[in-house]
């Protein structure tokens, strides 16, 4: 049980790590936000999210449905579509002070929490390909303790990239610096929506 516990926190906690759309966003929130709270439907937008992602890659439908070409040329589009459109947003989207507030509503944040989890072709591949694939060594009782070590670990993920970009922009009297998280945030995103272009185009 250890084992599959161990292996399923390092394994998860490699596919977190790396600066993807996911990560800039939760830290963008965190850091547009003054209250943790504020970030919260972020947050469980994104957990939820790969919870499901993770549970659909151990029982082996995610590989299933992107075994399907027309499926996934169609996940790929509509990716694009909502990553480049959450870039701009982004991009445009001003830091939280006294005078004005910030700019994504609940509604907005998850949203744009549920395109960067489940249009992210890239973030869905590696889910499936990489924890799916894994999962494979257990059964029964080590499955379920592998599957919630993986989950687990995203949750603990998403709250401290939130608080992450919650200490930056406490820090950040002038909106500077949440300014700038913004900027990144939607460079970050409109690169992996031009890589996702070029999978559309070579499918094509």
């Amino acid at each position: 049980m250890l084992t599959a516990f161990l292996h399923g926190f390092i394994l998860s906690a490699g596919l977190i790590l790396p600066p993807g759309a996911q990560n800039v966003f939760l830290i963008n929130q965190g850091a547009n936000h003054k209250n943790f709270i504020h970030a919260l439907p972020a947050v469980i937008a994104a957990g939820l999210s790969d919870t499901l992602l993770i549970v659909l890659s151990v029982a082996g439908v995610s590989l299933i449905i992107l075994s399907v070409p027309a499926l996934q040329l169609g996940m790929y589009i509509i990716g694009f579509i909502f990553l480049t459109y959450m870039s701009i947003s982004l991009w445009f989207t001003k830091a939280e002070t006294a005078q004005a507030p910030v700019k994504l509503s609940p509604y907005k944040q998850i949203a744009y929490a549920l395109s960067v989890s489940l249009l992210n072709p890239h973030a869905i591949l590696d889910t499936a390909g990489i924890i799916g694939t894994n999962s494979t060594a257990y059964t029964d009782n080590a499955l379920i303790v592998f599957t919630i070590s993986c989950i687990a670990v995203s949750w603990l993920a998403f709250i401290i990239l939130v608080l992450l970009g919650r200490v930056l922009g406490s820090i950040d009297t002038d909106g500077k610096i949440t300014l700038y998280i913004n900027k990144i945030s939607a460079v970050v995103i409109f690169i992996i929506a031009c890589f996702i272009l070029i999978n559309i185009i070579k499918m094509i």
